[in-house]
């Protein structure tokens, strides 16, 4: 692989954004990725709609919460093999699991997909 982490995290993020815009139906206002190891962690922030936020304000009552959780978490479920396949083109590796959870107070969202192994990338001329 001749890509730096950086270009590589870089390519993690717009497969993200696009896979949140075109499945999810909005795309967040920033995205971050680390690799870190054998692991990518993505941040998303304000990934919730208008309407999610208001229902998760609602009097005060955490139904909205749970359920906006709920929702979004089984869409991303749905959608996962989209998600995996984008990393794993990008990246080169397999991925072993995804674990995410959304902030309902913040509108945050992490990802964090475990790899089966470490992923090769180009640093200062060297493979790490």
């Amino acid at each position: 692989m001749n890509k730096t982490r950086g270009q590589l995290e870089a390519e993690i993020c717009e497969a993200v954004i696009k896979f949140e815009k075109e499945y999810m139906g909005r795309g967040p206002v920033e995205t971050k990725a680390y690799l870190i190891d054998d692991m990518v962690l993505v941040r998303l922030k304000n990934v919730l709609t208008q309407a999610e936020l208001r229902l998760a304000d609602s009097g005060g009552t955490k139904d909205g919460r749970e359920l906006i959780k709920r929702v979004r978490i089984t869409l991303l479920e749905q959608g996962r093999h989209l998600l995996e396949s984008a990393i794993e083109s990008i990246l080169g590796v397999r991925v072993r699991s995804l674990h995410t959870d959304i902030s309902t107070v913040t509108g945050e969202r992490v990802i964090l997909f475990s790899l089966v192994s470490t992923p090769q990338y180009v640093q200062g001329g060297k493979t790490p």
